[in-house]
């Protein structure tokens, strides 16, 4: 269950805030600290399977990327945090991030090559809120990965289905194309990546 906690605050008091190896995660949500739930069981499959796949590609690829165990991610506009199911990284850029070496804060959508959500009951963050918020921030390629079909049915069609959505970033807006089943999936960032859309879903089963 989500649960929003106290007043508004500011991002730098919510990074000052948030404690150190709690089990819970937490998000800052329109200046409103939002308490989440830790991925678990199916959705932790998922996310883990993702971020595997994605490690042995970076390194199989010689890339200079990497995908931290934790980061948080500020909007522009500074009134929320998200801390993403899985982030790619780029060496390359994120010496230039100012709060990336003490505090794991994301705050230059160059520093970050792709962000991955694993979509859940809140659906509606990642579809609506992240997708815009993440948009703004120039993110280049964010994946909405919704292996049980909960979006709703403006996002992924109906009948409901489980959806991975490749947003990528075009000329300031996000394009977005859509993969099910076998259909393999086209990222902008790792472009000889051999997955499926039913192997990412499979692991959530």
């Amino acid at each position: 269950m989500i649960q929003a906690l106290a007043q508004s605050i500011a991002f730098d008091e919510f990074i000052a805030w948030y404690p150190e190896n709690s089990e819970t995660r937490y998000e800052l949500h329109r200046g409103v600290i939002v308490e989440m739930p830790k991925p678990r069981g199916k959705h932790s499959d998922v996310a883990g399977f993702l971020s595997g796949s994605l490690f042995v590609e970076i390194g199989r690829m010689n890339l200079s990327y990497f995908i931290p165990r934790e980061c948080i991610v500020r909007t522009i506009d500074g009134e929320s945090g998200y801390e993403p199911d899985v982030i790619v990284l780029d060496r390359q850029t994120i010496a230039d991030d100012p709060q990336w070496e003490k505090e794991s804060v994301i705050t230059k959508g160059k520093s970050a090559r792709l962000i991955i959500e694993v979509v859940s009951t809140n659906w509606r963050d990642d579809y609506a809120h992240k997708f815009t918020d993440y948009e703004a921030l120039e993110i280049l390629e964010y994946w909405q990965v919704d292996y049980l079909g909960l979006g709703g049915r403006r996002y992924i069609g109906n009948p409901k289905q489980p959806t991975l959505s490749v947003c990528e970033l075009v000329d300031g807006e996000y394009e977005i194309r859509q993969f099910r089943g076998s259909d393999r999936i086209i990222s902008p960032t790792f472009p000889d990546l051999q997955l499926t859309a039913e192997q990412v879903f499979a692991a959530g089963q």
